[in-house]
């Protein structure tokens, strides 16, 4: 992904033939008579142990020096206007802007031609989101029949300080339900137990998610936060947006392997509680989570049960309702998309070296905008 350093090429090199001969002798001085035969060999396991842990942690630091940022988690929407009233009156988000973009780097982007765009930039907490509308398209809407377990399957996750109030303001609102009702995982589940969960839909089918978590439970920051009270916020910000993959092992030799993301948690979630959430009878998930050092999580979803998930409507492209775009930010961009593009990697754009920004697919086929580190700062 990242051309490794002359020092990374030594170590590596000097590793691997390590493994086809003896390790040299140490210095004379570590020979002295103050070690017998049988400490000297335990101070070469121990030199060649410590050079076996260098080794791991210079090539983690190595993988892990691709994306420093989750940035804002894109829509695509067919009507703005109603959008927006929806994620500001409905959810409290905030409107930063609303911009037009049309043609050019635009078109070799989003893989598309003559494209014209409306987009706005909102923000809750910390965290931002944009809503795009294609104009002049007509737009294909999210299947009506989609499901929870199938792949094309994306929300976004809002932090609340208080489940019920959020609810009520939900219900107040005739908000589409996916979840029955707010549910509270069970105890029994130790990495997830005590928290709790509501899924609902946007005017357009977008899948969201409310989420509380008990102390203990979730990033740090959440438990800093006032309890309800007057004037408290009850919406605090994006932790995370969820994914459906097909293989957790393959999703993360992507995720991790690739674009470097550390996994930040795990856990396996099924019953009656995670049934009437997600609307799946048999619902049986292993769900992991990940970070950059920066910005809202991205949690993978892989329905061990049921089976049956679709994949992504053949023919889908960024103007369709079904497209969700993660933003990126990354040190490297030419090197990242360079060796994704060697390993068959599915691009949205259309491949340009001096691109500050390229879409590519991950291999279940969400899209992720890779965003030049220096680009995605001046964006803000």
């Amino acid at each position: 992904m990242q051309k490794r350093s002359v020092f990374l090429e030594i170590l590596v090199g000097r590793f691997h033939r390590a493994g086809r001969r003896r390790i040299p002798r140490l210095p004379e001085f570590f020979s002295s008579r103050l070690l017998i035969r049988g400490e000297l060999r335990s101070a070469r396991l121990a030199f060649s142990r410590v050079a076996a842990v260098l080794l791991l942690a210079v090539l983690s630091l190595s993988a892990g020096g691709a994306v420093r940022e989750v940035g804002p988690i894109g829509l695509t929407v067919g009507d703005l206007n109603r959008e927006l009233y929806f994620y500001t009156n409905t959810l409290p988000f905030e409107l930063l802007s609303i911009s037009e973009t049309r043609g050019g780097t635009q078109d070799e982007l989003l893989g598309l031609k003559n494209t014209k765009l409306r987009v706005a930039v909102l923000k809750l907490g910390d965290e931002r989101i944009t809503l795009a509308q294609y104009l002049g398209v007509k737009s294909k809407p999210i299947p009506p029949d989609s499901r929870s377990f199938d792949l094309w399957f994306q929300h976004i996750a809002i932090v609340v300080s208080d489940m019920d109030v959020a609810y009520a303001r939900l219900a107040a609102h005739k908000v589409k339900h996916v979840s029955t009702a707010p549910q509270k995982l069970p105890e029994w589940n130790k990495e997830a137990g005590g928290i709790k969960a509501f899924y609902f839909r946007d005017p357009e089918d977008h899948v969201l998610e409310v989420i509380w978590f008990p102390k203990g439970k979730g990033d740090p920051r959440w438990q800093k936060r006032p309890e309800t009270v007057l004037g408290a916020p009850v919406f605090l910000g994006i932790d995370h947006t969820a994914i459906v993959v097909s293989d957790t092992d393959r999703s993360l030799s992507f995720y991790r392997d690739q674009l470097g993301l550390r996994v930040a948690g795990a856990a396996n979630n099924y019953g009656t509680e995670q049934e009437h959430l997600n609307q799946v009878f048999g619902a049986r998930l292993r769900i992991t989570a990940l970070r950059a050092e920066r910005g809202p999580g991205i949690e993978f979803l892989e329905y061990i049960a049921p089976p049956g998930g679709r994949s992504l409507p053949a023919g889908s492209t960024a103007s369709d309702l079904v497209f969700w775009n993660t933003q990126l930010s990354v040190d490297d961009l030419p090197s990242l998309t360079s060796a994704l593009r060697e390993k068959d990697g599915v691009s949205v754009s259309r491949w340009n070296e001096h691109a500050r920004a390229q879409i590519v697919r991950d291999p279940d086929g969400h899209a992720l905008q890779l965003n030049a580190a220096s680009n995605a700062v001046a964006q803000k």
